[in-house]
Formats: C-alpha cells, structure tokens, sequence
C-alpha cells in the first residue's frame, strides 16, 4: 500500500485523519486485480488513492467514476 500522502495536495496524513478511497474499477483495474491474485504479488490499487480531511468528501462523491476522471475533476 501507498503511504497515507493526500494525492492532491501531499499532505502526510496522520491517525485517524483522511481516508482511502475505492474508485469505480477500469478494464486495466480488473486485470490488476486478477494479476493480484498469483501467489507473492502485493500493491496498492491503482484505482484507490489517500485523500486529507479537506479533500476526501468531494473525493467519496466521485466514486461512480474512475480515479483518472475523478481527479481530473478535482484538480480542476
């Protein structure tokens, strides 16, 4: 897993602070998960991402879309 760092604004993110948030899946995400599944492999999902207090409430509403269309929305 990816160190708990807001993917917005780089903010490191302390207990209980933030959250990690589970965007709607790609095709590419789906092979992911299944590559996951060989014995030995690990890693952070490539459609979850750490987000700080200040972010993640407009993050968890964007999750009916990819991380990649979801961030494009809230770097905008």
């Amino acid at each position: 897993m990816k160190p708990p760092i807001c993917c917005l604004c780089d903010k490191e993110l302390e207990e209980n602070e933030g959250g990690l948030v589970y965007f709607k899946k790609s095709p590419s995400d789906l092979e992911w998960d299944n590559k996951m599944k060989q014995p030995g492999m690990t890693g952070h999902p490539p459609y979850a991402d750490w987000f700080c207090d200040v972010h993640l409430g407009k993050a968890k509403k964007l999750t009916n879309l990819t991380i990649q269309e979801a961030l494009k929305l809230l770097k905008a």
